[in-house]
Order: structure tokens, then C-alpha cells, then sequence
């Protein structure tokens, strides 16, 4: 177990890259083949080579019958809160409970206002990202009493109707490394997903953003073991180790059972592009740090 108190999960981070069309489908089948727990996708709606990662999520889910899906991560800016949120009820439902809200607050601005939506300042991106989980959170709440309202800065929603209820309590996953991000992340968030290759201390970063986090959950009156943390990591397979998850198949666990024991990460999620690295990550790696994780 790790030191939050979760089963790890294990995933895939897929680019939902449109050359060939069924490249990104054909990946995630094969990650549920695999055993995987966890399917994600990149989400840049201005990227012409992508598939639009929301269409593409529901296409996957009708060709699973098991695996979790989710972006990796869903770009709030151009999408509208309370829409999203019936889709994923949607999406949810159809999936049969398979669904997670992994969501960013936008970063890559000058394509972003190219598609339409709004330049916005990190301070601005984050109080639309507190909206946008408000509002998810009531739209996804049916059994309480009046219509959805937020009247927010940057989200005004008011007097929409609540529901239908999802088929299980979908999470909300935050990406986001700032003080004020952890803060959101820890008073409102249900796990956070950042990317190993973002910290520029390396593993050694996670303590303080996880004290971060557990500080803001305290203070909202939350446990903090109740919020997620989810790694996406990248790695080489090799015949001796060579670094931080670089090596054979044993060192990788090692690394991974060292991630999950000293700094509680609950989840990891492997960018892959190719079905011969992800069957070996399945059948090496994963039940080599699942080992060391019962021990």
C-alpha cells in the first residue's frame, strides 16, 4: 500500500493522434488487453493532427468493457464547465462507472485564443478551474435541493438543472504544480496528476507539493488521505540501470515501490506509443512493484 493508503493504479498515456485513426484506439484496447487499470489522453484541441480527445474517449469506452478512461488533461479553457459535466455524466453512464474528470486549467494560450477561447493570467486560469469544479459538483449532485449555482468571475451558471446522477462518484483530477494550484487541489480536488518530467528537482519535489496539498486539505477540514496522487512517468527499458527508471524491468519497480512508499503516490501513468512497451510494462513491471508494495 502506499502512504496514502491506495491500491496503486496503472496506467497508459496515450497521444490521441489522428495518423492512422485507430492508432490511439487500438492502444487503449490493447492496455485493457494488458491489464492495465487506466487509460488517459492528451487533450490539445488545436492540434489538427489529434483527434478531439472527448469524441475519441467515448469511442474508446464503446470498444472496452473494463478499463477506466480519462484525459490527461482536459483543457477547461476550451470547454464550457457545465457542459462537461453532462458529458461525463454521460460518458459515466454509458461506460458503466468508467469514467474520471482529470482536468487543467490551460497553458498553451496563443493556439488556445486561436480556437476561440480567452487569454487568461494563472490567477485568472485557477479561480476558472475553482468555478468549474463547483459547478461539476452540483451538476453531479441531483438529490440536492434547487437548481446549479455558480455566479462566478469566469463561469456563470445559474438555474441549471442538476443531474441525472452518474454511475459512480466521478473524480475530479487536477494537473497543476503552483502553491495557489496545490491549495485548489487540496480544499477541493480529489486527486492530483502531475508529471514526474515537470518537477525540475526530480522525485525529491513530491514531499513539498504533497505538504502543500495536505496543509490546504487540513485547513478545509478534509483527509488529506482522501486525495489521489497520480504520476505520469516516462522510462527506458534497458539491460542495467542507468538512472531513475531507466533499466531492466526490476529496477523500474524498485523505483516506482520507492514513489509510492516515500512520497504516497497512489498511481502511475506510462506514456507509451507502442503495443510491445506497454504489454512488457504489464507483464514485467507492474506485478514486479505490486511485489514490493505487498511485501
Amino acid at each position: 500500500m502506499t502512504g496514502y493508503g491506495h491500491t496503486p493504479l496503472f496506467g497508459a498515456f496515450v497521444t490521441p493522434s489522428n495518423d492512422p485513426p485507430q492508432r490511439p484506439v487500438e492502444l487503449a484496447v490493447a492496455a485493457e488487453r494488458a491489464g492495465f487499470d487506466l487509460v488517459t489522453f492528451q487533450d490539445h484541441p488545436y492540434q489538427a493532427r489529434f483527434h478531439d480527445t472527448w469524441t475519441l474517449m467515448a469511442y474508446v469506452a464503446a470498444r472496452t468493457s473494463r478499463i477506466r478512461i480519462a484525459g490527461n488533461v482536459l483543457n477547461l479553457p476550451l470547454r464550457q464547465p457545465a457542459v462537461l459535466a453532462r458529458s461525463a455524466i454521460s460518458l459515466d453512464l454509458l461506460s458503466q462507472g468508467r469514467f474520471e474528470m482529470a482536468l487543467g486549467a490551460g497553458g498553451f494560450w496563443d493556439p488556445i485564443v486561436a480556437m476561440g477561447g480567452r487569454r487568461l493570467t494563472p490567477g485568472q486560469s485557477r479561480r476558472a478551474l475553482d468555478e468549474a469544479i463547483r459547478i461539476m459538483r452540483q451538476m453531479w449532485a441531483p438529490y440536492e435541493r434547487g437548481p446549479v449555482r455558480v455566479d462566478g468571475d469566469h463561469y456563470r451558471v445559474v438555474g441549471a438543472k442538476r443531474g441525472p446522477a452518474p454511475a459512480h462518484p466521478i473524480g475530479i483530477w487536477i494537473g497543476g504544480y503552483k502553491p495557489r494550484m496545490l491549495e485548489l487541489i487540496g480544499r477541493s480536488a480529489d486527486g492530483w496528476l502531475p508529471s514526474l518530467s515537470f518537477l525540475p528537482g526530480g522525485p525529491s519535489d513530491l514531499a513539498e507539493l504533497n505538504r502543500r496539498i495536505d496543509e490546504a486539505a487540513v485547513a478545509a477540514g478534509r483527509d488529506p488521505r482522501g486525495i489521489r496522487r497520480i504520476l505520469n512517468v516516462t522510462g527506458r527499458f534497458g539491460p542495467r540501470r542507468d538512472g531513475f527508471l531507466d533499466g531492466p524491468a526490476e529496477a523500474w519497480a524498485q523505483d516506482l515501490a520507492e514513489l509510492a512508499t516515500s512520497y504516497g503516490i497512489g498511481g502511475f501513468v506510462f506514456a507509451v506509443d507502442d503495443e510491445p512497451t506497454l504489454e512488457r510494462i504489464a507483464a514485467e513491471m507492474v506485478p514486479a512493484t505490486r511485489e514490493l508494495l505487498a511485501d
